[in-house]
């Protein structure tokens, strides 16, 4: 199966609205959308998602620093203590929770390399084409 039909078949059988909830919240989804798993956790807009995921539950809170009484530099000063670190980790944890997401579903972790390696592929073979000189 072609990464371009896995995407048409996920596109088409996508989970519901609760699914997708429950899913956000770390439960797993049934194994005949294992395809969109595999899109959501390893497609195009992967990293997007999941730093969107993410940050979204963040920002009440950040909110809420900024209405703390006092000078605007230490609101400020505190919203980036928390936000900076975190953003650091959200990208340096990337991808040992995109695998737990995998193997939670029964599915192979290798899947995530999978998709770079056809990606390193495609840009191999494009330079290849475009500068390699045949003697």
């Amino acid at each position: 199966m072609t990464h371009d039909t896995a995407h048409h078949t996920a596109a088409a059988n996508s989970p519901t609205l609760g699914q997708r909830l429950t899913y956000i919240l770390g439960r797993t989804l049934p194994t005949d959308l294992h395809n969109w798993v595999i899109t959501d956790t390893t497609g195009p807009g992967a990293t997007r998602r999941y730093a969107v995921r993410c940050l979204v539950p963040l920002v009440p809170i950040l909110a809420a620093l900024l209405l703390v009484p006092g000078p605007w530099i230490i609101r400020i000063g505190m919203v980036l203590l928390l936000f900076l670190p975190f953003v650091y980790f959200l990208f340096a944890l990337k991808s040992i929770y995109l695998r737990h997401r995998l193997v939670s579903h029964g599915l192979d972790p290798e899947l995530l390399n999978a998709h770079k390696q056809q990606r390193l592929d495609r840009v191999r073979d494009a330079y290849e084409s475009r500068y390699r000189r045949d003697a």
